[in-house]
């Protein structure tokens, strides 16, 4: 049975620490993918075709790869409020400077220095949530804090678009504009954060001591129930390479590899319906994320009080093969609904991947098992992208590459159930006294 402090404790990290990650999850995958909105801006003005678009977008996730793990271990070190702070304003200084491209070169080193700057971001409000919240409570932090990921390209592409309206303004491309003002936002969003995260529960002002202590017990015991004996005397090195972590970094490739192949081409396929504006590219590529971002919730509040969340992820990636399949075999309207389902899916998949994920790490693991997770994972967001540029480049159309990428999601569904899960109620009991 919870305590009413417990209750009042969570509900408090709801309202005061959650929105403001979700607000700065909005603008990181906001200055993530916003560059899907100017390919064949950067085609005209600087000769960028669809092969080197494709590499460079992909380039992004090498740089984020490679710089993961070491973050998500400084976070521990520094802490959230000075880590993820910092994380955003030197990501938001290198969106700035994109709007200095002058090459396919320069694109690429830009790309590669953004994944560089914003590497252990996301992993590290993920290892954040299970420093202030137990297992039975992750499952909806994690589904509202990737509804921000969702959201955000509902919002990038209108404002994208309303940025790119601004050709010519002080002698200045749009999309020079939009890199700039939208980085420049990162910067000022960041430092503000600053103010407001706090790092440990016990540094919360506006919990009060009992309320502190009730939830780190129910954290504490969420952490006993994780820590796996057997594992007690084993270097974290070699727990890095265990099966089941792999594992998990090969189905996150695999979502990674697809969604954002949805996220970077969207806009393209969009603008082949005839007739279509920037601006309303932008409005109709937020529609598959609108659908994703209803399904997701829905999918949150199902699993948090069942516990039931491995089969959905394999339902998720299930789908989302589907609709990408089903893009390749109509116009671009049809191709535009597919994407609906393809991107519901994807979304719903990951929500329910990365509570699984969590409880399935050790502990002494948690944080760099996170990162290497997303980190390796991520690096599907180089192949995807790279594969259907290429396709394009070389025979006119991504049918081939969206042929391959729903089959990877076939595949990945499939092992999904080769997760060993440790089994935990739907709600954790909090009645126990805290242990100081």
């Amino acid at each position: 049975m919870e305590t009413l402090a417990y209750r009042s404790a969570v509900r408090k990290f709801y309202r005061r620490m959650l929105p403001l990650l979700v607000f700065m999850l909005v603008i990181n995958q906001m200055d993530r993918t916003n560059v899907g909105f100017v390919k064949s801006h950067l085609e005209t003005d600087l000769g960028i075709g669809a092969a080197a678009f494709g590499l460079g977008a992909g380039l992004f996730f090498v740089g984020y790869a490679l710089l993961e793990v070491p973050s998500n271990m400084l976070l521990e070190r520094f802490g959230a409020r000075v880590w993820l702070t910092r994380i955003m304003i030197t990501w938001g200084v290198v969106v700035a400077a994109t709007a200095f491209t002058t090459d396919a070169t320069t694109f690429y080193i830009l790309r590669f220095l953004l994944g560089v700057t914003e590497a252990g971001f996301f992993p590290g409000v993920l290892y954040y949530f299970t420093k202030w919240l137990p297992d039975a409570e992750r499952g909806r932090a994690t589904a509202i804090f990737l509804g921000g990921s969702a959201g955000a390209y509902i919002v990038t592409g209108p404002i994208s678009g309303a940025l790119l309206e601004m050709h010519g303004v002080g002698g200045i491309a749009g999309w020079k504009w939009m890199f700039l003002l939208e980085g420049g936002f990162s910067i000022v969003v960041g430092i503000a954060a600053a103010f407001f995260l706090v790092s440990r529960i016990r540094d919360a002002k506006w919990l009060t001591d009992e309320e502190k202590a009730q939830l780190s017990a129910a954290v504490g015991r969420d952490e006993a129930a994780r820590r796996d004996a057997r594992t007690a005397k084993v270097s974290r090195w070699r727990l890095l390479a265990n099966p089941q972590l792999l594992l998990l970094c090969w189905l996150f490739f695999a979502m990674s590899m697809v969604g954002y192949s949805i996220t970077f081409w969207l806009p393209s396929i969009v603008k082949k319906i005839q007739g279509t504006s920037d601006f309303e590219v932008g409005l109709l590529s937020a529609i598959p994320w609108i659908c994703a971002i209803a399904a997701m919730y829905t999918l949150a509040w199902y699993t948090d009080r069942t516990g039931r969340r491995r089969p959905w992820v394999a339902i998720g990636l299930l789908l989302g093969a589907v609709g990408t399949f089903l893009a390749t075999v109509g116009p671009p309207w049809f191709a535009l609904v597919a994407l609906c389902l393809g991107a519901t899916g994807f979304k719903c998949a990951a929500s329910a991947f990365w509570p699984v994920a969590q409880h399935t790490l050790d502990l002494k693991i948690a944080a760099a098992g996170i990162a290497l997770v997303n980190s390796i994972g991520n690096l599907g967001g180089f192949v995807g992208p790279t594969v259907l540029g290429y396709f394009q480049q070389a025979t006119g159309s991504t049918r081939g590459g969206l042929y391959g990428l729903a089959a990877a999601a076939v595949v990945a569904a499939a092992m999904v159930f080769l997760m060993r899960v440790r089994h935990t109620p739907a709600r954790a009991d909090v009645t126990e006294p805290a242990v100081r």
